[in-house]
């Protein structure tokens, strides 16, 4: 008997993963993944053709998991949030896309924030965008290659791209929009004043995509489309939905909600929860971006996580299971302390800036030095959570870790240790492909946005593991607190060195 299914994906900066669960319970059926190029900060670059293969590679593996053929119902797409993607009148890409991670439009953005002004921006948009924000890019294209805007007919979103390539169609939807530095969420609209300052005057209109709701469909596949997949349709009758940026199709995925805390540790680090209201942080450190079911996702998102650890185990010549076991095996001194802006910073706006290490003595450990490399991101976002209770924001609820941090057994530990309370990683792989399984299937179902997170919540995975904390003998306010005042130090910015 064939199995009636969804497929999700999720198109990160690092790959592309597929799942693909059966339509009415979830149970997963099959997973794939395919590789992106690596991009790396300063300039970071994927071209969209490479996002297509790695989407078709990635659907193959797992159809080729399933026990039987499947028959697909409804896709959707989630993906790395911010990138810029220009298509010409052929709705063929003209440049590399510029990630969320490209730093480069960092000049740009600051010239826009004098004209614009920094609370008008978070007043209209909920955020104050940084480097990262798709507007940033776009101003640098505008000043360093002109000539790509002048062929340019529409502009989007990673997510978007692969939903058009999917269906034709130039859609997006809220959550993404958000993330752009020029839609009003609360009034769901695009600002094209604010294109127009960051790259002249264009019919803008015409080239944004149209923003979908958390249950709309954007269309149906293509027929090239679904032979290129390798599923058994014409295409005709698969739907496709709407979408979404990652960290919002994670929360979805994981059956998160409001006041549930979710952290995640992956490239970026990101502590976000869900909420009915907008918020907005006249400090810009919470963005206020909306979510997938119709409310809103004020998050903080740091720009150095998982990789710091990375970083760390390389220095001290072992791998990363190396560095876990030598943090966990660290005494009860406060310090070293290491503050990780390795590759500058998002959260806070400080794309110049480099790591610092500190309070180092002639009797420092091997295990010291490793605790500071895996504990210096989780400070980061411990910082990060007192920005979302500052702006009154609900995070009393359970505290959800995801992304491949978690598989480091010392992130698990030092992150309960500093919460001061249990942190849970549930069984869920890839929380964003599974977020965007939801999605499709809430819309192969035609739910309303109700039922879509009914639907999330009884597909929500099982705890796989938990960590709760322990007595350190150490005084972890102390050093929360020394941290925060090495962070606001201006010598980590490139211009206040000598």
């Amino acid at each position: 008997m064939t199995d009636m299914a969804v497929l999700g994906v999720d198109s990160s900066t690092q790959s592309c993963k597929v799942e693909i669960r059966e339509l009415t319970s979830g149970r997963l059926l099959g997973t794939g993944s395919a590789a992106h190029p690596a991009a790396y900060p300063p300039s970071s670059e994927q071209h969209p053709r490479d996002w297509v293969a790695a989407f078709i590679a990635a659907t193959h593996a797992a159809l080729a998991r399933c026990a039987s053929v499947p028959e697909i119902k409804a896709i959707a797409v989630a993906a790395q949030c911010h990138g810029l993607v220009l298509l010409d009148e052929h709705g063929d890409p003209l440049r590399a896309a510029k990630l969320w991670n490209d730093t480069t439009g960092a000049p740009q953005l600051a010239e826009l924030t004098k004209r614009i002004g920094a609370q008008r921006w978070i007043s209209s948009v909920g955020s104050l965008p940084t480097a990262a924000f798709t507007i940033a890019k776009l101003a640098w294209i505008a000043q360093h290659e002109p000539q790509v805007l002048d062929r340019t007919a529409t502009l989007l979103l990673p997510h978007d791209y692969l939903t058009f390539w999917l269906t034709g169609a130039r859609v997006t939807d809220r959550s993404d929009a958000s993330g752009t530095g020029f839609f009003n969420t609360e009034a769901g609209r695009w600002i094209t004043e604010y294109l127009e300052l960051a790259a002249g005057a264009r019919d803008w209109r015409a080239m944004l995509p149209a923003v979908l709701g958390p249950c709309d469909r954007a269309g149906t596949v293509r027929a090239a489309a679904a032979q290129a997949l390798g599923i058994e349709s014409d295409g005709s009758d698969i739907v496709v939905a709407a979408g979404g940026g990652d960290q919002h199709a994670a929360y979805l995925g994981l059956g998160l909600r409001d006041g549930d805390q979710y952290i995640g540790i992956g490239t970026s680090g990101v502590v976000a929860t869900s909420s009915r209201t907008a918020v907005f942080d006249p400090s810009g450190m919470v963005d206020g971006v909306a979510d997938l079911t119709g409310g809103y996702l004020p998050l903080v998102s740091t720009l150095n996580a998982a990789r710091v650890g990375e970083t760390g185990a390389r220095l001290l010549g072992t791998d990363l299971a190396g560095l876990a076991e030598l943090a966990l095996a660290a005494g009860q001194s406060q310090g070293p302390v290491l503050v990780p802006f390795l590759d500058g910073e998002r959260k806070p706006d400080r794309p110049s800036a480099r790591g610092g290490f500190v309070d180092i003595t002639s009797h420092t450990t091997r295990e010291e030095l490793a605790r500071a490399f895996v504990e210096g991101p989780l400070l980061s976002l411990m910082s990060a959570r007192d920005s979302l209770r500052a702006c009154g924001v609900d995070v009393s609820g359970g505290a959800v870790a995801v992304g491949g941090g978690t598989r480091s057994a010392a992130t698990l530990q030092l992150l309960a240790d500093l919460l001061d309370d249990e942190v849970t990683v549930l069984d869920a792989d890839e929380a964003t492909a599974r977020g965007a399984c939801v999605q499709a299937a809430a819309v192969a179902a035609q739910l309303d946005v109700g039922g879509l997170t009914d639907l999330a919540k009884r597909w929500q995975p099982e705890v796989r593991t938990s960590a709760t904390p322990r007595a350190t003998g150490r005084d972890l306010a102390a050093l929360r607190a020394r941290w925060s005042e090495l962070a606001a130090a201006p010598v980590l910015d490139a211009e206040a060195r000598p």
